[in-house]
């Protein structure tokens, strides 16, 4: 098995890289940037920290685009943090920042939602959270609901309003409801960094290893 993790030259992928390793040791595991890499894995991880334009803007320099979707539409993809938010159909990040539009959604600024009346919380939320299971998926396997993960991140996504919830995976709460897992046919994503939370983090990059989704048709 070969397993592809993307390099945007954004993020710590070394941790993601010796966490892959740690759950799947006979996996050949390459950080890389070259789109015939990619097309040859078998599974592809599409990370990501910091701005969204600044990883768009990467994936367009590096000429990734066509590599990545095609991806999308063939392999079993997990993306993590900045690589759920880009499947997103919108980001408001940085003036504005279209997504891969995946999922129909916006992903928001944790401010719109924060108001006086509420608790302060400080932004970037950066620590532990749990994590409602919202259905039951592959890569929730041998996980309990209501897990702690570990995020860091000032936005969050949320579906719009007549899009279908079914591809809801997670849920957390920081100052109001935010989707922590979305996912549909090959694609799992997560908002928060799997490879940072423990014992439950690597359950899911194991599960994630052996998970054998049903491609979308295209």
């Amino acid at each position: 098995m070969r397993i592809a993790v993307i390099d945007l030259g954004i993020g710590n992928l070394r941790s993601v890289r010796q966490a892959l390793h740690a759950v799947a040791p006979n996996a050949q595991i390459d950080i890389t940037d070259q789109a015939s890499i990619i097309d040859d894995a078998d599974r592809i991880v599409l990370p990501g920290q910091g701005a969204i334009g600044t990883w768009f803007k990467s994936l367009h320099e590096k000429s990734l685009e066509l590599a990545v979707k095609k991806a999308l539409t063939e392999k079993p993809v997990l993306g993590v943090c900045v690589g759920m938010q880009a499947m997103f159909s919108h980001s408001d990040e940085h003036g504005g920042q279209a997504g891969f539009d995946l999922f129909e959604g916006q992903v928001r600024h944790f401010s719109n939602f924060h108001d006086d009346s509420k608790q302060k919380l400080k932004i970037p939320q950066m620590g532990w959270n749990q994590v409602q299971q919202t259905q039951p998926h592959a890569l929730w396997h041998g996980i309990d609901d209501q897990s702690h993960f570990y995020f860091v991140h000032s936005y969050c996504a949320n579906l719009a309003q007549n899009a279908n919830q079914e591809v809801v995976q997670g849920e957390a709460d920081y100052g109001h409801h935010f989707i922590a897992a979305v996912g549909r046919d090959n694609i799992f994503a997560v908002q928060f960094h799997p490879e940072k939370s423990h014992n439950d983090g690597l359950r899911l990059l194991k599960n994630f290893t052996l998970w054998n989704p049903t491609h979308r048709e295209h």
